[in-house]
């Protein structure tokens, strides 16, 4: 096979929905300063009886199936997470045994919010060389579970889901070459970490790094893939922000794309962003099949992947 494309999305949100009013009661904020500044409205909120392999476990069921494969079919699954309950055993392994896969290849992969474009270029790689056949890539984050509640400027972004993508070995490429990289001198504009473990970033340093470098790197991702920004039938940006989503769109020059923008009902989920707004675009029919799509992650270590796809 000369390459991968993607066969079937599926996704998975908590049913618990938290409004901006409810989080006014919580932290000096309301709900006309949350959407002002980021846009959102709702985010949906990990319950007890939940984890983070839980979730990617039920949005690849739902991909599998919609795939029509089996689950002994998978030979990979790779899970990007970066709110992992443990080190071992690692998520995809979890997610594996919920759906009784045989005896795949299991890697987690922790690039933030940039983790499912990573994941995905790296099944991509991994079919192409005959290693694999059939993936599961999954984005799933109890990004919830890192937050400071006494903090307005970052609690009012985070939420909680997984979305999951089959992704198969293909005569014909559907999945272009990934556009990746990093900013090493930045990686600490955003973090993760500390005892308990909390999530804080230098939200204006990340919004002028994203607005201003994003563009002319998505267009590459574009021309990597022979494609132009007008071609393109969606895109869909990792849902940091709205302020930044659609400036960075409005500058690529997407002008004839279906914009994702399901940060403003399920907040920043960070890895799971991606494959959840790109599953509910897919699931409503937004995106016509057989689209270049293009999905781009970016931000903990100011790292960003991005690559062009063909809808399924």
């Amino acid at each position: 096979m000369s390459g991968s494309r993607v066969l079937a999305l599926g996704h998975y949100q908590p049913t618990r929905v938290l409004t901006n009013d409810d989080l006014a009661r919580m932290v000096d904020t309301s709900d006309e300063w949350i959407r002002s500044r980021v846009g959102i409205r709702t985010r949906h909120i990990m319950g007890p009886d939940e984890s983070v392999d839980m979730m990617a476990a039920q949005a690849a069921a739902k991909a599998l199936a919609s795939s029509g494969l089996a689950p002994a079919e998978i030979d990979l699954v790779l899970v990007a997470t970066c709110t992992a309950e443990g080190r071992s055993p690692n998520t995809a392994a979890r997610v594996a045994a919920r759906l009784g896969l045989g005896s795949p290849a299991l890697m987690d992969i922790n690039v933030v919010c940039a983790g499912f474009t990573h994941a995905l270029a790296t099944a991509d790689h991994a079919l192409r060389a005959g290693s694999a056949t059939k993936a599961l890539v999954i984005g799933a984050e109890a990004f919830t579970s890192v937050a400071d509640w006494t903090d307005r400027s970052t609690c009012v972004l985070v939420g909680d889901g997984a979305g999951a993508a089959v992704v198969v070995a293909s005569e014909e490429p559907g999945i272009g070459p990934v556009l990746w990289g990093s900013m090493p001198g930045m990686s600490d504009a955003v973090r993760i970490e500390g005892s308990p473990t909390r999530f804080s970033q230098e939200g204006q340093s990340v919004y002028r790094w994203a607005t201003t470098q994003l563009p002319p790197l998505a267009r590459a991702a574009c021309q990597r893939a022979g494609i132009e920004p007008e071609d393109l039938g969606a895109v869909v940006l990792h849902q940091a922000n709205l302020r930044i989503i659609e400036p960075v769109a409005r500058k690529l020059g997407a002008v004839n794309a279906v914009i994702a923008r399901d940060v403003v009902d399920s907040g920043n989920t960070s890895a799971a962003s991606i494959p959840l707004a790109l599953s509910k675009l897919v699931e409503r029919r937004e995106i016509p099949p057989g689209a270049p799509t293009l999905l781009f992650g970016f931000g903990g270590n100011l790292s960003y992947a991005g690559q062009v796809i063909t809808c399924p």
